[in-house]
């Protein structure tokens, strides 16, 4: 059974910095992609980022590019997510979540999720 689990996550002011781990057991990283989802207080979840096995792509959600970093270590089978000038609207729950391969932007197809991590940004 594939196994992800969420860190990094914390209270931060707009403008600043967090660095998101996803660590990955039950399986090698290289044979999945990993997205990074959120949920805002009132508001559906969202997908944020994902990114493919070796040699794939990296997609990003508009609100999130050009702030949000994607990145993948297999031999440690850790995906992170360096995010930085963070805003108020960034505040959610986010989590990784692994599918076969390649992102397809379809919640569906993805059947391991983490718990999840809390990241506030507040003043």
């Amino acid at each position: 059974q594939l196994q992800l689990v969420e860190s990094g996550g914390g209270l931060v002011q707009p403008g600043g910095s967090l660095r998101l781990s996803c660590v990955v057991s039950g399986g090698s990283l290289e044979n999945y992609a990993i997205a990074w989802f959120r949920q805002a207080p009132g508001k559906e979840r969202e997908e944020v980022s994902c990114i493919s096995t070796p040699g794939g792509s990296t997609n990003y959600a508009d609100s999130v590019k050009d702030r949000f970093t994607i990145s993948r270590d297999n031999a440690k089978n850790t995906v992170n997510l360096q995010m930085n000038s963070l805003k108020p609207e960034d505040t959610g729950v986010y989590t990784c979540a692994a599918e076969s391969l390649y992102c397809s932007g379809y919640i569906t197809a993805y059947h391991n999720w983490g718990q999840g991590t809390q990241v506030n940004v507040s003043s």
